[in-house]
């Protein structure tokens, strides 16, 4: 614990002109006394570590000294790819693998280059989640992401409407989307991959075998791209005949599913007052009214008559007010 102290004090020193004992004391986590004591024998083994005195002093290196002490762990390394994702990180437990990954990067960096990392993270962040909803990190998400890290085997426990089923699975990869996060996985009894809740799981234990043979062919991203327009197709089970005015058709991949909507309208020819009529995949009518009502006059539905039926009682309902 002390050797990798040392070691990270010399790296912040080596990124920085100088820093204080407080400021020491603060980015590794132990008081002030600790510092000193830890300049001091940082000294004894060579390493030209000054401390300025007064008000204004601090400890920095002289004579240019620069360790070599900078490789990158696997961890490390791996976690410096996701560095600009800082929630991801902490909530798969990789918060320290990233803060010593930038510093090491830090510290191997060119004098002129020493505010590229502050320049960075000023100028990208990237909140996951939507607006208006708090998603609590998986409390197994650590658990799950050791095993993707590490290729190692697990049989989770999972909800599946009113039961749990225990299952072995290969965890292959996660996947953070619009704050909640899913687990890629095979499945040895099937060999097929599928993809899995986090925030459903209920237990995970280590299974029977070390680890598995990861399959180097398998595309994280493209998986998970088809498997997502899978699932947008799979809702969509019931169709609704629509008229849309120019502004309406506009409109109707930002209220509606983007890709059905888009699809629907390449195909279609405008009539000579410029609308256009589609036939839409809908989840339900239910949703399909809730996202419709959002055109308003732009768009009229012609089936099926029962939503017809509710967008024109609202219509009147609203008119009514309105007088």
């Amino acid at each position: 614990m002390r050797a990798a102290r040392l070691i990270k004090m010399v790296l912040l020193l080596q990124a920085r002109a100088s820093m204080t004992a407080a400021e020491l004391a603060e980015e590794l986590e132990v008081s002030e006394r600790t510092i000193t004591r830890d300049a001091q024998a940082l000294s004894e083994a060579g390493v030209p570590v000054y401390a300025d005195r007064g008000r204004t002093g601090g400890y920095r290196l002289i004579g240019g000294y620069r360790t070599r002490l900078t490789g990158l762990a696997r961890s490390e390394a791996e976690a410096l790819f996701l560095s600009g994702v800082p929630g991801a990180l902490r909530e798969m437990g990789l918060e320290d693998a990233a803060s010593a990954a930038r510093l090491k990067v830090s510290a191997a960096l060119l004098p002129s280059l020493s505010d590229a990392s502050q320049n960075a993270s000023q100028r990208f962040h990237l909140d996951a989640p939507g607006w208006f909803k708090e998603t609590p990190a998986p409390a197994l998400l650590p658990a799950v992401a050791d095993a993707v890290w590490d290729d190692r085997p697990m049989v989770a426990r999972y909800r599946r409407q009113d039961s749990e089923v225990e299952r072995e699975l290969e965890p292959y990869g996660l996947v953070l989307k619009a704050g909640v996060w899913y687990l890629c996985a095979r499945v040895p009894d099937s060999g097929s991959h599928r993809v899995y809740r986090i925030d459903r799981f209920t237990s995970v234990e280590p299974a029977a075998t070390d680890r598995f043979v990861r399959d180097e062919e398998f595309d994280l991203p493209a998986f998970w791209e088809e498997r997502a327009a899978q699932f947008a197709r799979a809702i969509l089970r019931e169709k609704a005949v629509l008229r849309l005015s120019p502004d309406g058709a506009r409109q109707l991949p930002y209220v509606t599913d983007r890709a059905a909507a888009r699809e629907v309208l390449a195909d279609a020819e405008p009539d000579d007052q410029g609308r256009v009529t589609v036939t839409l995949p809908v989840e339900s009518t239910v949703v399909a009214y809730s996202q419709l009502l959002l055109l308003g006059p732009e768009v009229e539905v012609l089936e099926p008559q029962e939503l017809r039926d509710r967008l024109a009682a609202t219509a009147s309902r609203m008119a009514a007010l309105y007088r």
